[in-house]
């Protein structure tokens, strides 16, 4: 982060936290950011079929410090649209907490059910992880276009084709798009660079560098 001028990060449990270990995971990810000065901001986990536990361990996440919710139905073995993730929005709506959604892994963890899903929930902001990378990235405008609380994540986006598309697109902007390293699948030089070479207008960039999750977490 100080290298590449990173001033706050949002961090997440790894993935067999996600899939099983939730409360270690969270432990640790809790623990991180509130050692760094307030320069991590921890999202919690929690598989969906643990159903009230799942809850219950969210909210005492919460408790610790976690300022957000990622899921991840490839992972932990759901349908997106089936009602069993539905608590655990009921729960980031009631705290205010953004929503981030790994996509990508057919068929569950898709754009366009995102977007059915994030308009079941129009008061809660989601995150389209990884934006459908990368054989999904077809149908990223498009649900983005359908759900206006849905947000693009850059990871793995190439700038001339998905994140311009966004851009240039009146129902989209750049306003909608968040900054994401994706680290560590990915090395994080190179997805910033990617923003920073993007030609855009300042303002524009200075919002998926931050300002557009800044308000977000708000």
């Amino acid at each position: 982060m100080d290298r590449l001028g990173i001033d706050r990060a949002m961090i997440a449990p790894g993935e067999y936290a996600t899939a099983w270990d939730n409360r270690g995971g969270n432990d640790q990810v809790t623990a991180a950011a509130a050692a760094s000065g307030g320069r991590l901001v921890p999202y919690a986990v929690a598989n969906p079929w643990a159903r009230g536990d799942a809850v219950a361990e969210l909210a005492r996440a919460r408790d610790r410090g976690a300022r957000a919710l990622a899921v991840d139905p490839a992972l932990q073995g759901f349908d997106l649209l089936d009602g069993l993730v539905d608590p655990l929005l009921a729960f980031a709506q009631e705290s205010g907490w953004p929503v981030y959604v790994r996509t990508g892994s057919p068929p569950h963890a898709v754009p366009l059910p995102l977007a059915s899903l994030a308009r079941r929930w129009p008061s809660l902001a989601f995150v389209m992880g990884r934006s459908g990378a990368t054989d999904f990235w077809i149908d990223a405008a498009p649900a983005l276009r359908h759900a206006p609380n849905l947000y693009a994540d850059t990871s793995y986006a190439p700038w001339d084709t998905v994140l311009s598309e966004f851009a240039r697109d009146p129902e989209i902007g750049a306003g909608r798009v968040v900054f994401s390293t994706d680290a560590p699948y990915t090395v994080p030089s190179a997805e910033l660079a990617r923003i920073t070479d993007w030609p855009i207008p300042d303002d524009d960039r200075a919002a998926v560098l931050g300002g557009t999750l800044e308000r977000l977490l708000d």
